[in-house]
């Protein structure tokens, strides 16, 4: 099967899974009901972001047995997604203990690091720095936030599996013009998945995503991030830099929230995108807006990180700058109530 035929065959699939997960949860009444927490209005059926897991894994199986993906890179994202995924889906069923959650994601960090031989030394000022296990730990860190904040932030129709395209593809770009790696073709895969389920999940939105599809993209793409630079160092700041509208609206919510020492693991509405849907009085713009910021700002600057005409680090520090900024704007973390 050629490349593009392959690519077709997973938005196909994703697209047709979804309409089952959909109609089945309309029959078992697997729905998700609206609250006082909630930023839809109608009862939504659940649990789409499983066809997302099975069309990308299934995809990324067949480049491995043909020989036209690194193995290592390949089992370190199957596994840490997987894993991931049955346990959002677990807990989209039948609840787990944050705890037991967290374990079970340092769990799936750990599987991904272990084959991928943790954190290469990556480029700063100049200089390439070598963090050894500290590095690892700090990694390791990252994904598990990554993979909770991609979670968080998949609260209004359509954010997510956008996020997931307009990264995916500026960083499968970036993979093979900056390595020139045939491994650039697994990001492709993870926007074609997503493009399957978007097309159900685009406001209006007619099945949500849950836990089991947003922390599977969340990983994945942060274990693409670690396994690119590998091959192209740099690589990493520019994955850092593509997924900044995630990273920046949760961080700057959580730190917020952590600050007034409310329960940050409860449910809310307070991330800039969910003020400022309300604010325009829809999802639409809101998750488009998501996927211009992504491709007219932040994959530009990732681009001059990733062909080493901008420091990673000073990249990051651009590119966060303005976002942080919007973030205040559209109040994320504001108490709820004085808003």
């Amino acid at each position: 099967m050629t490349i593009a035929a392959l690519v077709i065959a997973t938005i196909a699939a994703s697209w047709l899974l979804t309409a089952a997960v959909r109609r089945y949860a309309l029959a078992r009444q697997v729905l998700d009901h609206p609250n006082e927490r909630s930023s839809h209005t109608l009862p939504t059926p659940r649990g789409g972001g499983v066809a997302i897991v099975v069309a990308f894994c299934a995809g990324l199986l067949l480049l491995v047995s043909t020989g036209q993906v690194q193995p290592r890179g390949a089992w370190a994202v199957l596994g840490a997604g997987a894993w991931v995924a049955v346990v959002g889906f677990i807990d989209d069923h039948r609840h787990i203990a944050a705890r037991w959650r967290l374990l079970a994601h340092f769990v799936a960090a750990g599987w991904a690091l272990a084959w991928l031989g943790g954190l290469p030394p990556l480029p700063l000022a100049g200089a390439a720095v070598d963090l050894g296990l500290f590095g690892a730990a700090l990694t390791a860190v990252f994904l598990v936030w990554l993979l909770n904040l991609y979670n968080f932030m998949d609260g209004i129709d359509g954010i997510a599996g956008i996020e997931a395209i307009t990264v995916a593809l500026p960083g499968a770009a970036l993979w093979w013009l900056a390595a020139g790696s045939t491994d650039a073709i697994v990001p492709v895969l993870v926007a074609a998945a997503a493009l399957g389920f978007l097309l159900w999940n685009f406001p209006p939105a007619r099945i949500f995503m849950g836990d089991a599809g947003s922390g599977f993209l969340g990983v994945v793409l942060g274990v693409l991030a670690v396994w690119s630079a590998h091959q192209q160092p740099q690589l990493f700041w520019s994955w850092v830099i593509l997924l900044g509208a995630f990273i920046v609206d949760a961080t700057v919510t959580l730190l917020r929230r952590l600050y007034r020492r409310e329960r940050v693991y409860e449910a809310h509405r307070s991330h800039a995108y969910q003020y400022a849907s309300r604010l325009h009085g829809e999802h639409r713009v809101v998750t488009l807006a998501v996927g211009a910021i992504n491709l007219l700002w932040l994959a530009p600057l990732a681009a001059l990180v990733a062909f080493g005409w901008l420091d990673g680090a000073a990249g990051v520090a651009i590119a966060y700058g303005p976002l942080v900024a919007l973030a205040y704007r559209y109040k994320a973390g504001a108490r709820e109530l004085q808003v």
